[in-house]
């Protein structure tokens, strides 16, 4: 293989790896609706997906989250997890940290990982009652009133 096919390659591979994925908050919506369930709404005034009233997901209005932005409620530990291991995907800012919520870079989630996503949230959002509410290392309620 020339030096000059070699390179035409690699641009053709970075080309693809900076190319916007396609998703939009539509095709949130097509895989959220596909979950038990599920309605579509608004919170704050952007499209939101619920489960029995409860939001899962929805196009983040903060003026602290960039453009093409999704907020899903998630586990602080999953979040945590998430964030780290692929933080051009998934990010917070201040406004959400002691929120169970994470950003999500629409431009750059995979479809899989998206999929996957939703149904996390749906699933922590329909098991609420039973999951720790606050952030790492703060008490619930419950536990200061001992």
């Amino acid at each position: 293989m020339s030096k000059r096919s070699a390179s035409s390659k690699r641009g053709v591979r970075a080309a693809r790896k900076d190319r916007r994925t396609g998703i939009s908050f539509d095709t949130v919506r097509e895989m959220g609706l596909a979950l038990p369930d599920v309605d579509e709404g608004t919170v704050y005034g952007s499209p939101a997906l619920k489960v029995r009233g409860k939001m899962f997901a929805c196009l983040a209005v903060h003026r602290s989250a960039e453009p093409d932005t999704l907020v899903v409620r998630i586990d602080f530990d999953q979040r945590q997890e998430l964030i780290a291991a692929d933080p051009n995907t998934y990010y917070l800012t201040d406004h959400y940290v002691n929120y169970p919520a994470m950003l999500v870079r629409l431009t750059r989630v995979h479809r899989d990982a998206l999929r996957d996503l939703l149904l996390m949230a749906w699933r922590f959002v329909s098991t609420s009652g039973r999951r720790r509410v606050g952030p790492p290392g703060r008490k619930s309620r419950a536990s200061r009133r001992g």
